[in-house]
């Protein structure tokens, strides 16, 4: 859990130096800062920004580097700079490291945020990532294959890109490639589909609490990316002329999904009078029958209401804290997390205007209940007596044009 958070030079934030606690909400105007808080979190958790992705995007303006620094509750300290190139320096506990999956161990975070609410319609990269996230903080064989994978997969395409056709030393290069590619691949898909099944049954108990109403008729399902039951090298050779004309490769790790599906009710209830009559059973001609009708089974997003589907993204999301939470319980599962004591940090960004009141009641009340670490954005402090409420001594900050103030 971050226990002091220091930020120089992110946006409108020149330095800030606060105390957290285990819930913090940040209060401010658009534009004021509050979402740069929360920011500054992730780009230290992720190396990245949710926002945009290239350094001089979010440095200020005037300035060559940006620093992000956070204090934890067991004394350890992680700091990252990223300057206006992109180039990163990282460190734990005043000792450079060089891979940020170490600073991601540290400080697992999970981000509830207004871009996140379109992740049914969009892409299948953010759906993928979401599983990822899981898989990578309760599988620590999975980062190095997910490494090896993508590092082997640039230079196939590099390759694809640079012609449609290939010379005898590049069909024997591209053939090692796509042997190592598959090799990857098979214990990527086994690391996934392993935590995917394990995920399940939170996602229907969070589903049960914010869409009832649907909680017999929505279901997961995961796509590998890939035809598992046959090697990735033979199908990506069966696919090169393809891939060769098109310049990427198609199928893989990296096409993986994950759906979430709607289902009609199996049964309708009908009134069968036609056959009644003909058998001249007149008094009965008005009984209802409950007749089978085929199941009707389609993805989520096309039957869903807008704010159904933002129940339904909170939801997966939701459900993912228990289950990495809770995995210490299961020793098989135990014995591979990364990091058993990094405490996980939930950013929620202005949830206030995409969910309504029960279901933000309902959101906060299952973080309230759970070991994590809770920092929240509003443009009011409507939300704050809810908060005081489910946590006992939650913090207060007040963002003014890049200037944060604790109102306690």
């Amino acid at each position: 859990m971050i226990e002091r958070l220091q930020i120089s030079n992110l946006r409108n934030l020149t330095q800030v130096d606060l105390q957290s606690a285990a819930c913090n909400v940040i209060i401010g105007a658009n534009g004021s800062g509050k979402t740069s808080l929360l920011e500054a979190i992730f780009l230290l958790s992720r190396g990245k920004s949710f926002r945009h992705h290239q350094p001089k995007r979010y440095i200020q303006h005037h300035q060559n580097t940006v620093t992000v620094h956070a204090k934890l509750n067991d004394s350890s300290t992680l700091a990252i700079q990223k300057q206006v190139d992109a180039t990163t320096l990282l460190r734990l506990n005043q000792t450079t490291v060089y891979n940020q999956s170490i600073l991601t161990e540290q400080l697992p975070t999970l981000l509830i945020d207004p871009s996140t609410m379109d992740m049914l319609e969009q892409g299948s990269a953010s759906r993928r990532q979401l599983l990822d996230w899981l898989v990578f903080h309760m599988k620590q064989g999975f980062h190095p294959q997910w490494v090896a994978y993508q590092r082997l997969l640039k230079q196939r395409n590099s390759l694809l890109k640079k012609t449609h056709h290939l010379t005898q030393v590049q069909i024997a290069e591209l053939k090692s490639w796509d042997k190592g590619l598959s090799n990857h691949a098979a214990l990527i898909h086994h690391y996934r589909e392993r935590i995917f099944m394990e995920w399940q049954p939170y996602f229907a108990e969070s589903i049960a609490r914010l869409l009832p109403a649907y909680a017999e008729q929505l279901s997961l399902s995961y796509s590998a990316g890939y035809d598992t039951n046959v090697a990735l090298d033979v199908q990506l050779n069966e696919r090169l002329e393809q891939d060769l004309q098109l310049g990427y490769t198609r199928i893989g790790n990296h096409r993986a999904d994950i759906h979430v599906h709607w289902r009609s009710n199996a049964s309708a209830e009908s009134t069968n009078s036609d056959s009644k009559s003909a058998t001249g059973d007149s008094n009965n001609a008005s009984q209802i029958d409950t007749i089978k009708l085929p199941v009707l089974k389609e993805q989520a997003a096309n039957v869903l209401s807008r704010g159904e589907k933002k129940l339904l993204i909170t939801a997966l999301r939701l459900s993912q804290l228990p289950l990495l939470l809770h995995a210490e319980q299961s020793a098989d599962v135990a014995s591979e997390l990364q990091n058993a004591r990094a405490t996980p940090v939930v950013l929620l960004d202005d949830i206030t205007a995409e969910l309504d009141n029960r279901a933000i009641e309902i959101l906060l009340s299952t973080l309230a209940k759970l070991p994590c670490q809770v920092f929240m954005s509003s443009l009011t402090a409507d939300i704050v007596p809810l908060v005081k409420e489910l946590w006992p001594n939650p913090k207060m900050f007040h963002v003014k044009q890049g200037q944060v103030s604790s109102t306690q």
